[in-house]
């Protein structure tokens, strides 16, 4: 299917949405599918993601398939989004609003949002805040590591393709990375950054290992209740082609250490569910997790920190390379 057709869908999805609740008051396209033209190919492992925009909280719909296509539904409020300038500085929200993946605008505030980050989204004073939030996030997250969590580490990936003006989205955000960096003369840099998440390489035999192991796992979840997850969508049956054939792309494309993070994320989120929902469960399934972590380098409490305190220490040259890049960026 042609991404025009799948947006199609969603928009069609959407106006009845607000017909039904009006507590929606605007709409718009996020995720990988933002920017792409209308006569692109949607792989069969991509959804198309959708914001609704609420004047007070609501849950998260979650992924769903309509007409053929697998949607993606997810809300924020207008106090979560912010105005135009805090749009601008979240590397989140700023790449939804670059080109005009606007859906529905009654009041017309998300128009004036759009407006502004079109037209800030390359200024230099913008991309570097947004890519300040980026390391913010990651020190706090592998400050504060608890003796639980695999490490944190992952996100470090954000931050290069958030410099290049890449929208880091979570499966594909090692290999957009990648991208930019080789796009702006780092690509020398792309190993070390690959090192952060596996400590240095999964064999593409043991990746397929561990999707088969995670496929038992995911299967047990998906029979679970999972309401209250904000990810518990993403677990059940419409998830599993963006799970297994997004994690498989990966792989065939050589990217099989890639893969391991959404293998690392995948199996995270089911363990967070067993956790809540089916502890003996959880237990029973701990070692196929255990076996990912130790592959990863991350096994234990101790290993996590230590590979925690390799990341803080690189930082500052990461900075500088990060610097670099958004000069380029800017300057282009």
């Amino acid at each position: 299917m042609r991404v025009g057709a799948a947006r199609a869908v969603a928009v069609d999805w959407v106006r009845e949405r607000m017909r039904s609740d009006p507590s929606v008051e605007g709409a718009l396209f996020s995720g990988s599918t933002v920017g792409l033209p209308d006569d692109a190919v949607l792989p069969a492992s991509s959804d198309v993601d959708v914001l609704l925009v609420r004047g007070s909280p609501g849950a998260k719909v979650g992924k769903f398939v309509r007409g053929g296509v697998l949607l993606e539904v997810s809300t924020v409020t207008w106090a979560q989004l912010g105005g135009p300038e805090d749009v601008l500085g979240s590397w989140v929200f700023a790449p939804m609003f670059r080109t005009d993946g606007v859906i529905a605008d009654p009041s017309g505030r998300l128009a004036v949002v759009r407006r502004r980050v079109a037209a800030g989204f390359a200024d230099r004073v913008w991309v570097r805040r947004r890519c300040a939030g980026v390391r913010r996030r990651v020190e706090d997250g592998l400050r504060v590591l608890d003796a639980g969590a695999p490490v944190a580490d992952q996100v470090l990936a954000v931050w290069p393709a958030v410099a290049g003006l890449v929208d880091p989205t979570v499966r594909r955000r090692y290999v957009r990375a990648s991208e930019v960096l080789a796009g702006h003369g780092f690509g020398g840099w792309y190993p070390e950054l690959l090192a952060t998440l596996d400590g240095g390489g999964v064999g593409a035999g043991r990746v397929r290992e561990h999707l088969a192991g995670l496929a038992v796992v995911f299967e047990e979840v998906a029979r679970l209740p999972r309401e209250g997850f904000a990810f518990g969508a993403d677990l059940g049956v419409a998830g599993r082609p963006v799970v297994f054939g997004g994690a498989a792309e990966l792989v065939a494309a050589g990217r099989h250490r890639e893969a391991m993070f959404w293998v690392l994320v995948t199996y995270a989120r089911c363990h967070a569910v067993l956790a809540a929902v089916a502890p003996e469960r959880g237990r029973a399934a701990w070692p196929a997790f255990e076996a990912v972590l130790a592959d990863l380098g991350v096994a234990s409490v101790a290993d996590r920190r230590r590979r925690a305190d390799a990341v803080l220490a690189s930082l500052p040259a990461w900075q500088r390379v990060v610097d670099a890049v958004s000069r380029r960026v800017v300057a282009g």
